[in-house]
């Protein structure tokens, strides 16, 4: 008998009969429906390609979080498929994209020849963020950096008249 909520993975294109079917299963056994989604992809990176300078202005994707500890330059812009952990730093000549919470220093525009880098992430929640030769900090004794909901919604940093201003997506 089933107690708990339960989540179906649906693989490709699937019939809705079928979908239908698995849910009756579930509820004659107890469960109730939990959510519906794809499958969780992994993917794994080499560490010899992982170690491998940038040597060109192409976007480097880093598909997994940064740990603190990490310090990362690239050349183009930097896309984490995940979060940036406080005491993790990325250096950045472009934008600097990520798909978590951003806690850790990150540098976007760094050199000045990217014409208007971005900070994206879902929060920014970093104690410092730089673009180009513009700082900005959280404000002393701030609790911005525990900041872990899960609901909170993509924040974008931009410079407008040499200062960084940060909007909500």
């Amino acid at each position: 008998m089933l107690t708990a909520q339960i989540t179906v993975e649906i693989q490709g294109d699937t019939h809705p009969e079928a979908v239908e079917a698995a849910l009756q299963g579930v509820r004659e056994a107890g469960g109730t429906l939990g959510r519906v989604r794809a499958p969780r992809l992994t993917v794994n990176m080499p560490a010899s390609v992982a170690a491998e300078p940038v040597t060109s202005a192409q976007t480097v994707i880093v598909p997994h979080s940064v740990r603190a500890g990490f310090r990362g330059e690239y050349r183009g812009s930097v896309v984490v498929l995940g979060d940036v952990n406080p005491g993790a730093e990325l250096i950045a000549a472009g934008d600097v994209i990520v798909a978590g919470a951003l806690r850790g220093v990150v540098h976007a525009g760094y050199g000045g020849t990217h014409p208007d880098p971005i900070v994206w992430a879902r929060p920014i929640a970093s104690a410092q963020i730089r673009i180009g030769d513009a700082v900005a900090r959280a404000p002393e004794g701030s609790s911005n950096m525990r900041r872990t909901d899960r609901t909170e919604r993509a924040e974008r940093a931009y410079l407008q008249d040499g200062m960084i201003v940060i909007d909500v997506q």
